[in-house]
């Protein structure tokens, strides 16, 4: 089984066995690597040695269920891999929604734009839009997965609009909609829950060095 089957069977409310086993499957590919937990069940996907990977969760202390995406862990594969990651996120998704987007949409197609650099460099078919006092992105993330991220500006949050984006989002999908949100952004998660966004798991993305925090753009989530 792949990483896409086991997201696709995921979106459709159908998890693995919660037996406490992890479970190491290739890279699906050369840009994404990394863990992902669900209940009870946690996927290692990696093209490194699963021999190694479940060795190294072996030596760990503390809760076997968690180890997949502890800090230990994922340092250990850091240093293996020489990859870089950000923060354990929540891995929510939505289905597609019929009707019309909540609000003004533009679409960006400059190259140049900043947020369609970094949405390219961590996403392949990327698609941009513009909305008053926000960003909206869509493209093809982990997996060939539908991604989805949004910005709002300062002086506009609170105000909703994050939630209207992200149901914007659905409204131009035709597939299940995913989303990474840290947790410790409690607006942002309330914003994709309101909208319909439902959580799956956790997930702990390992970035190539050339996109790692220090280098990059900070994303700046919804605020409702």
């Amino acid at each position: 089984m792949t990483l896409r089957d086991i997201l696709d069977a995921a979106a459709r409310g159908v998890f693995p066995p919660a037996d406490g086993r992890t479970v190491v499957v290739p890279q699906p590919s050369a840009r994404d690597a990394g863990a992902l937990s669900f209940t009870a069940h946690a996927v290692v996907f990696t093209d490194e040695d699963p021999a190694w990977v479940r060795a190294t969760l072996r030596a760990l202390d503390g809760d076997p269920l968690s180890a997949a995406t502890s800090p230990r862990f994922l340092c250990a594969l850091m240093d293996r891999t020489g990859r870089s990651c950000d923060v354990v996120d929540a891995l929510l998704v939505a289905d597609p929604l019929q009707g019309r987007p909540p609000l003004a949409l533009r679409e960006i197609e400059d190259p140049g734009h900043p947020r369609v650099a970094y949405a390219r460099a961590r996403r392949d078919e990327v698609r941009v839009w513009q909305a008053r006092g926000g960003v909206l992105v869509l493209g093809r993330g982990v997996a060939g997965r539908l991604e989805v991220s949004v910005e709002v500006d300062e002086g506009v949050r609170q105000q909703g609009l994050g939630r209207r984006l992200v149901t914007a989002a659905r409204q131009l999908a035709t597939e299940p909609l995913w989303a990474q949100v840290s947790p410790g952004n409690a607006r942002s998660m309330r914003a994709f829950q309101a909208a319909g966004y439902r959580a799956v798991g956790a997930e702990a993305l390992l970035l190539q060095r050339a996109l790692a925090p220090r280098q990059r753009k900070t994303p700046v989530w919804p605020s409702e």
